[in-house]
Order: C-alpha cells, then sequence, then structure tokens
C-alpha cells in the first residue's frame, strides 16, 4: 500500500485523509506522489520546526490502516457463507439430539420450545462463537473452521446483529441523523441513498409510517424493531442475525425475514409463534438446555402455512379496524358468516 499515490490511498482508504490531518500534514497538491515521496518534499528546517518525524509517519501510516479497516469490518477475509453448530450437552449432561448443523446465507432457521428450555443459551453460544467453553459444551465454526478471535473478543468485528423485542433509544436525534451517523462510520460512498433505503424498507415493515425528521426517541415499538431491522439488513456488516422473539412486535414479520435473507444474511429466530417457526427452512427443538433434534419444514407444513397466514391477515385487519374505532362486522373482515 505504501507504493500507492496519496490520490490512490485516499480512494481506496477514505479514512486515511483524518491520519494526515491528525499530524497536521497538508497533501493538497501531491496527490500524484507517494506518501515517502510528499515527505521528501519537506526542507530541514521545516521538519525541525514542525517537528517532523519521518521514519515514525512512514512507519505508522499502515498500521493506521490495518486498524481502521479491523475497527470498520473491511477485512477481505470477513465474508461469512456459513455457520456451524457442533452439538453439545443439555442441562443433564445428556449429548445433544444431532451431531453438527450447518446453515448457509440466505436461509432461515427457527427455534423452538418451552419458556427457559434453552434458546437465548443457544443464541449466545452463536454470537461468541463457542469453542466448547460455555455451559452446554458446544462449539461454532464459520465457514467450516474454527473461527479467527476477532469474531470471538473484537467488539469491532461483529459476528452477530442481535434484534429483540425490547429496543429502546437513548440518543436525542432524528432517525435520518441516526442512520447518517452509522452510514458515515461505514464509510458510505452515498450515505443520501442508503437512508432513504432504509426508511424506505422500515416504512414497508412498520404498522404505522415515520419519516427521516421524527426523533428517534418518539418511535413506538413497532416503528423502532422496523428501523433497527431495515438498518441491519442494508448496512450492517454483521453476517448473522439472530432474532429474539418479535412475535409481538408490531411489524410485518414475512417481509422482515425476506428483506434478511435478500441481503445474504443467515437468521436464526427463536420464537413461540408458529407462523415464523414454519417460516423457516428448518427448525432447532429445545429442550432442558439442550437441541433435541432438528426437523427440516414439510411440504405438508408448507401448505398449512398458507392457511395460517391467511388466518394471521383477519387477525391483523381486525386489529388495524379495532384500532382506527370502526366496528367489525363479516363484510368489513371479509369472511361468510
Amino acid at each position: 500500500m505504501m507504493n500507492l499515490t496519496l490520490d490512490q490511498l485516499l480512494q481506496e482508504y477514505p479514512f486515511t485523509s483524518a491520519y494526515f490531518e491528525q499530524n497536521k500534514l497538508d497533501i493538497a497538491g501531491y496527490g500524484d506522489k507517494t506518501f515517502e515521496e510528499y515527505l521528501e518534499h519537506f526542507t530541514e528546517e521545516e521538519v525541525e520546526d514542525q517537528a517532523i518525524e519521518k521514519e515514525k509517519l512512514l512507519a505508522n501510516l499502515p498500521v493506521y490502516i490495518e486498524q481502521m479497516k479491523a475497527f470498520l469490518g473491511l477485512e477481505k477475509d470477513n465474508h461469512v457463507s456459513s455457520l456451524t453448530i457442533l452439538a453439545g450437552h443439555d442441562k443433564s449432561g445428556v449429548s445433544e439430539g444431532f451431531s453438527e448443523l450447518t446453515v448457509e446465507t440466505s436461509q432461515i432457521i427457527s427455534i423452538v420450545g418451552p419458556t427457559g428450555s434453552g434458546k437465548s443459551r443457544l443464541l449466545a453460544d452463536i454470537e461468541w462463537a463457542a469453542q466448547n467453553d460455555t455451559p452446554t459444551g458446544r462449539s461454532i465454526l464459520i465457514n467450516g473452521k474454527k473461527p479467527d478471535n476477532k469474531w470471538r473478543f473484537s467488539s469491532n468485528n461483529r459476528l452477530v446483529a442481535q434484534l429483540s423485542q425490547n429496543m429502546n433509544f437513548v440518543m436525542d436525534l432524528t432517525v435520518e441523523d441516526f442512520l447518517r451517523m452509522h452510514a458515515v462510520s461505514r464509510l458510505v460512498e452515498d450515505p443520501q441513498t442508503i437512508i432513504e433505503q432504509i426508511i424506505l424498507a422500515a416504512n414497508n415493515l412498520a404498522g404505522e409510517k415515520f419519516d427521516l425528521t421524527t426523533p428517534v426517541t418518539s418511535l413506538s415499538g413497532g416503528q423502532s424493531r422496523a428501523l433497527m431491522i431495515a438498518d441491519t439488513a442494508i448496512l450492517s456488516s454483521s453476517p448473522i442475525v439472530l432474532i429474539d422473539e418479535i412475535e409481538n412486535a408490531g411489524i410485518d414479520r414475512k417481509k422482515a425475514l425476506n428483506l434478511l435473507v435478500s441481503s445474504d444474511k443467515i437468521v436464526l429466530m427463536a420464537t413461540h409463534d408458529p407462523l415464523l417457526a414454519l417460516m423457516a427452512d428448518r427448525r432447532i427443538i429445545i429442550k432442558n438446555g439442550g437441541i433435541s433434534k432438528v426437523i427440516d419444514t414439510s411440504e405438508e407444513e408448507k401448505v398449512l402455512l398458507e392457511e395460517l397466514e391467511k388466518m394471521d391477515s383477519l387477525i391483523q385487519t381486525a386489529r388495524q379496524e379495532l384500532r382506527k374505532g370502526s366496528a367489525l362486522s363479516a363484510k368489513t373482515l371479509e369472511i361468510e358468516v
């Protein structure tokens, strides 16, 4: 990278401008020079007056670039195409009812089981890329291999984005300010276009529309979850999305899942909702803290899902009519009595 001209450096690593500014280096007019050639233009008097340490500046630039790439998740080997769960044991020490489960991008896996059965523990094992070092004894592989420690211990390389029912904003920003801050931190070339894509997608999920001028602290629960799902799908670099019980989140669940998988995310969701469970390609059954079995969604279940969706649509229509203050009738709900 040190053979690149300053213009090439800025094009490939836009954040290097901050390095030059922090070191009070005015590179204007030297875009066709390498950094080393630029430093050579200083006279001995300028070097002394400005306390310029050429060797230190040269040595620190590549280090700065690598650190920023790690912080922003820009390494070329960051692509995740598959997640594999290797079996552990339940709370009684009994081996789990499978050997390994591999999930690839654009697939959805549901996690079902009674309250307290261990669904959240499985999500936690995945989030921290467990290596037989959690109470379940499970291990997680990324792309079929033991994950690099950056996935486990670095807050800058987030393997997982968590979405839950409880989402609260504490910063008093508008939706646009919030999204712009995230877009700029990700070095997006055209933040405004991305912001508009996210608000459009969010409003496609939310029951009640909102706009870019809305303060994030005034968003309803459904609106805030719609915003974060759209943000995760379009802007987040995390390749795996863990969803913890969003059945009562006030959003269009099917559209939310379609948006996430269309962004090449691996989606795992803990749920008590039969619609969400059957929308998945497979479902993990949790009992007594362990995975008792893994079931592929059958063709018969997919047919049943269509019927369940019709019932759910009827309930959603009734809910909306009641919210508007309307009196329900067979005609309103378009049903025969």
